[in-house]
């Protein structure tokens, strides 16, 4: 049983991180940035993960300039490319024998319907299925510890676009909806991780995920320049009591990767009200990312889109029904 989760967690709660590699995709702006920036600044070797190496060296100098000591690496990761993913994957290999927290945290929001150059739907393939595939090639990277973590950072959203579509994933059956299909791949972070988790000795490493609330990032700006005209005016009345800055909106992340009181299978957000914006504590995802069916489905069918087998399997027959996260955790709907 896990003990009561402290709603007053902050940056300053961060353990020492010194010995420990941490590789962030997406880390030159926004949640990356600040998540990357805090833990080089308690003493982890960090790697920007990102699509851009020229934005990730200055993103990596300005870290530098925060925290003159601090070890930081760029690698190119295109996680729109399985190519490109395996090819960062075998990079890292050579630099980093050991990874201590895999923080999959880059995506793309609203995107009208384009494809990865595999040819997926833009916004699962990038979100989801080039992280699953991240994570599987760096797996054996990462200590048989609780401390070592794979932490996926998902969404409030991943409760918008109704049921998935395990059978139409890349809409080619139905016309394209931007929001419904950013939803699937957030609620595809949940799944994974919640899967992952289950197929995890208890002796670790834990998979963890976290959203960050309500925050007011350049990605979150842009992704807006995609929606619907509704959305963006929603979206510019509700910004100053819903939003919070990337520093805020990446404590959760931070709690769900270095807090020594984690459990795996958890899900990390702002304490807030409708988890927009606070400080971070577990909270509860929707009933459908509970669904351990839809969980080894999507397994399944990512191994095979990406056609990796994820070094680990179930050492346990799947609990009946679905176990979320127990009441002594005080979460929060």
């Amino acid at each position: 049983m896990s003990r009561p989760h402290s709603t007053r967690w902050n940056i300053h709660d961060i353990p020492d991180q010194h010995g420990r590699t941490a590789v962030i995709t997406g880390a030159n702006t926004g949640i990356g940035f600040e998540t990357a920036r805090a833990l080089a600044a308690r003493g982890a070797t960090v790697v920007l993960a990102v699509r851009d190496p020229e934005k990730g060296a200055r993103a990596a100098e300005e870290i530098r300039l925060a925290t003159p000591t601090a070890h930081v690496d760029v690698q190119r990761l295109d996680l729109g490319s399985l190519a490109s993913v395996r090819a960062a994957a075998d990079q890292l290999r050579t630099t980093h024998p050991q990874i201590d927290l895999l923080i999959n945290n880059a995506g793309v929001m609203y995107t009208p319907y384009r494809t990865t150059a595999d040819g997926f739907e833009l916004q699962f393939g990038t979100n989801h299925l080039g992280h699953f595939a991240l994570t599987a090639l760096l797996w054996d990277l990462l200590p048989p510890a609780r401390s070592s973590r794979v932490v996926t950072v998902s969404s409030a959203g991943h409760r918008l676009g109704g049921p998935i579509d395990l059978d139409d994933l890349h809409w080619q059956r139905r016309p394209y909806n931007r929001t419904a299909a950013y939803g699937h791949s957030k609620l595809a972070n949940l799944l994974f991780t919640y899967e992952l988790q289950r197929r995890l000795p208890e002796t670790g490493p834990q998979a963890v995920a976290a959203h960050p609330g309500g925050a007011d990032t350049a990605g979150s700006k842009a992704a807006m320049s995609h929606a619907s005209a509704l959305t963006r005016t929603a979206f510019a009345l509700l910004r100053p009591l819903m939003l919070q800055p990337p520093a805020m909106g990446a404590l959760p992340v931070l709690r769900a990767a270095t807090d020594p009181d984690a459990q795996g299978g958890q899900y990390y957000g702002p304490h807030g009200f409708q988890q927009s914006r606070g400080l971070p504590t577990v909270v509860r995802s929707s009933p459908a990312s509970y669904d351990t069916e839809l969980q080894r489905r999507l397994w399944v069918l990512s191994e095979k889109l990406t056609g990796i087998a994820f070094p680990v399997r179930r050492a346990l027959p799947d609990p009946s029904p679905a176990d979320p996260p127990a009441a002594t955790d005080r979460v929060h709907e």
